[in-house]
């Protein structure tokens, strides 16, 4: 059974991501593909990952005109993916569009989600670009339009996962990335949440990446995290 983990192959070469893919179970984590992988590869990472039997989380984040968004988005629903995300910040109008390009699709559903404030920026970042709000007051008015535009659920840090469980109800998703074991560092993550915590707070996906792919047995770490959430329920 599928856990809730997605780990980020965050790789500069599909060679690579595969050596880490091979490690990994598909009947118990999904996978999500970057800018870097992608913009490097292009779609036949997809196919590779697809061909492993591995449900894919297509990360670019896309923020521009609605019409453009809508065509990425339903460019990536026909490849296949399961989940792809666009930013909260591009407006109703943009997630609207993105929705309605999805929801045309034939094939599975795709998760449409968007991003609401990355987890790599705080109050003061907030502040440089003209912000007064808090991160997490920010998160909860995006993640408000976001749902009211359509969309499957958020990215958002595990800090704001328990406020918008709250808020948007349980069968609106929340993927947090910034998820570390206890003996990680940080790296460049600002708000950043131990995956049991998270689960407790009512994260529905968790994306971990260092933790697993720079383990020295990916398999195990995985199992490990699997059997102490399954403890925690």
């Amino acid at each position: 059974m599928l856990s809730p983990l997605i780990i980020a192959l965050d790789y500069p070469s599909l060679d690579e991501a595969l050596v880490c893919a091979r490690k990994l179970d598909p009947t118990k984590v999904r996978l999500k593909v970057g800018k870097q992988l992608f913009t490097s590869e292009g779609p036949r990472v997809l196919d590779a990952l697809h061909g492993l039997g591995f449900d894919v989380f297509l990360d670019l984040k896309f923020h521009d005109i609605p019409n453009t968004v809508a065509g990425a988005v339903g460019a990536a629903a026909d490849l296949g993916v399961w989940m792809v995300n666009v930013h909260a910040s591009g407006g109703r109008r943009m997630m609207e569009a993105a929705a309605a390009a999805v929801a045309q699709r034939t094939s599975a559903r795709t998760q449409l989600i968007a991003v609401t404030v990355l987890t790599s920026m705080d109050d003061t970042d907030l502040l440089e670009l003209g912000i007064s709000e808090t991160p997490a007051e920010r998160v909860g008015r995006l993640a408000a339009l976001a749902q009211s535009s359509g969309l499957d659920g958020v990215v958002c840090s595990a800090q704001e996962a328990a406020m918008l469980s709250k808020q948007c109800g349980p069968e609106f998703s929340l993927i947090t990335p910034g998820i570390r074991l206890p003996e990680d560092a940080a790296g460049d993550q600002r708000r950043v949440v131990t995956p049991w915590d998270a689960m407790a707070g009512g994260s529905t996906y968790l994306v971990m990446g260092r933790s697993i792919t720079g383990a020295a047995n990916p398999t195990a770490v995985v199992d490990s995290i699997i059997g102490k959430l399954s403890s925690l329920n």
